[in-house]
C-alpha cells in the first residue's frame, strides 16, 4: 500500500534539474514533522513549506500496488517519445518508497530521482538522490548525486557537509518573511565559495506547482 498526497505534471523547480519537466510523486508522511500547524514549533524541521498529509490531493490516494501507482504516474507524462521522469517527493518519501516500486517504474523505463532529508538509507537503483539536511539530524544517505541545503539554519552550516560524497552541492534560501535577506546570505556564501551553487525556487517565481 502507498499513501500518496498528490501526482502532478510540472517543472522541477529546485536544484541541478531546475526547470526540467517532470511528474511529481508526493508521499504522504514524514518522520521530522507531522505536518500539522499545531505541532510545527516542536518539528526538527520547523520551516516546511509543503502539504503531505493525508492522500486529498490531485490524483492522491492509497494505491494497493506498485504497478497501480506507476500506471497513475505515467497517465501524466505527456510525451512518451522523451524518457518519463519521475520525482519522489514529501513529505519524506523513503519511508514508503521500495524495491517493488523502483522496479515497477523502470520497467516503464522512468528516470527515477527522490528528494530526502537523508535519515533514511535509500534502496539501490534510485537513478537521481537528492539530500536535504536538516540542523541536529544525523544522515544515513550521507552520499548521492546532489546535496541541497536550505540556508541560512542555525547548526547547519555548509561546511559540514561539503566534504560528505555528493557531485554537486546547493544552497537554497530559506523561504519566508525572510527571504531576500536568505537569498543575499546565500549568493554571498556561493561567490566565497564555488565549490557550491546557489538554489532558487523557479516554481514560485513561475508561480506553478
Amino acid at each position: 500500500m502507498y499513501r500518496i498526497k498528490e501526482i502532478f505534471y510540472s517543472v522541477q523547480g529546485e536544484g541541478y534539474y531546475s526547470g526540467r519537466p517532470a511528474v511529481f510523486c508526493r508521499f504522504t508522511g514524514c518522520n521530522l514533522w507531522s505536518g500539522k500547524e499545531e505541532d510545527r514549533k516542536d518539528a526538527l524541521c520547523p520551516f516546511c513549506d509543503t502539504d503531505f498529509v493525508g492522500t486529498d490531493g490531485t490524483d492522491g490516494g492509497s494505491y494497493e500496488t506498485a504497478g497501480l501507482l506507476v500506471r497513475e504516474i505515467l497517465k501524466h507524462w505527456p510525451v512518451f517519445q522523451e524518457r518519463p521522469f519521475v520525482v519522489c517527493t514529501g513529505g519524506e518519501p523513503l519511508l514508503q518508497l521500495d524495491d517493488a516500486l523502483i522496479a515497477a517504474l523502470h520497467e516503464e523505463n522512468f528516470e527515477i530521482a527522490i528528494e530526502t532529508n537523508g535519515t533514511i538509507a535509500a534502496p539501490a537503483g534510485i537513478d537521481w538522490i537528492c539530500v536535504s539536511p536538516k540542523a541536529g539530524i544525523e544522515l544515513t544517505q550521507s552520499g548521492g548525486d546532489e546535496l541541497k541545503l536550505v540556508y541560512p539554519q542555525d547548526g547547519a552550516l555548509p561546511e559540514q557537509y561539503a566534504n560528505l560524497n555528493f557531485r554537486h552541492f546547493f544552497l537554497q534560501p530559506m523561504d519566508g518573511a525572510g527571504r531576500e535577506e536568505a537569498t543575499k546570505q546565500a549568493l554571498k556564501y556561493v561567490l566565497a565559495h564555488p565549490g557550491w551553487r546557489i538554489s532558487l525556487q523557479l516554481h514560485k517565481i513561475l508561480d506553478v506547482r
